[in-house]
């Protein structure tokens, strides 16, 4: 490994990020590019993925982006086809684009249900088996950091959270599964599990709720920001996380470390 400046250099490595034109996918995006990966962004809409791009480029960063819709099975294989065609290769993959619904439990429409499970965790396993069988195998070489939530890892006294509480839950556990089936192909696994940051899907509780509120039962007594994200992202998919595989880190300020 040599040095350890050299150790998060990702000069040369290649990577793909859903639901990276804003929020923690962009954060995400940054920390990647900064250390020299070249980056293939993902979300629904060009427009946003093309002001994504000139928002790296302005910070010196290469970028390309694929519009797809990570909610149908056709849009997953043309976004793996197009971004191994961008990139030659995929050796990183961030599976971070998902979504929410608020309804109580004994109301939650399955429709609503069905939604969240085939963002959050469906098109997260069909992405990367796509991206697994087709470019990290072959070449023994992996790095796929996945989003769950420190809501995965607990239940909650809010009746309203359920399908995204589940989720999220599923991705957790998916994440240690697949590490430990692809640990023999050089491909860690890994999770990244935040708890509140501001962003488009947590505004309106940020509205109602109030900052002071949410960050009651944090220790440092804060939200997370555009950077707190980073370091973690990148050890995961640089090779000083090399022997990390199969874990999930809260990037919570302790919230998830108390009762």
């Amino acid at each position: 490994m040599g040095s350890i400046k050299n150790a998060f250099d990702l000069t040369g490595k290649t990577a793909l990020i859903t639901g990276g034109s804003r929020g923690l996918g962009l954060q995400i995006a940054e920390a990647l590019g900064e250390a020299g990966a070249k980056i293939v962004l993902s979300s629904r809409k060009a427009a946003d993925l093309e002001q994504a791009q000139k928002h790296l480029a302005a910070l010196g960063i290469e970028a390309d982006w694929v519009a797809a819709d990570n909610s149908r099975d056709e849009d997953i294989a043309r976004l793996a086809d197009e971004a191994i065609a961008k990139l030659g290769r995929v050796d990183i993959l961030v599976n971070n684009a998902g979504a929410t619904w608020g309804a109580p439990a004994e109301d939650h429409p399955i429709e609503a249900w069905d939604k969240i499970m085939n963002l959050n965790v469906r098109s997260i396993f069909l992405l990367s088996q796509q991206i697994g069988k087709r470019s990290m195998i072959p070449n023994r070489y992996g790095r796929i950091i996945n989003l769950a939530s420190i809501a995965g890892l607990r239940g909650s006294l809010e009746n309203g959270v359920l399908a995204y509480n589940t989720s999220k839950g599923a991705v957790v556990n998916l994440t240690r599964a697949l590490a430990g089936g692809w640990g023999r192909y050089g491909i860690t696994v890994n999770a990244l599990a935040p708890g509140f940051f501001p962003s488009k899907m947590t505004q309106g509780t940020i509205k109602a709720v109030g900052v002071e509120k949410l960050v009651e039962r944090v220790p440092l007594a804060r939200l997370g920001d555009d950077d707190d994200l980073k370091g973690a992202a990148l050890l995961f998919a640089s090779d000083a996380g090399k022997h990390i595989t199969g874990q999930i880190l809260a990037i919570d300020g302790g919230q998830s470390a108390v009762i």
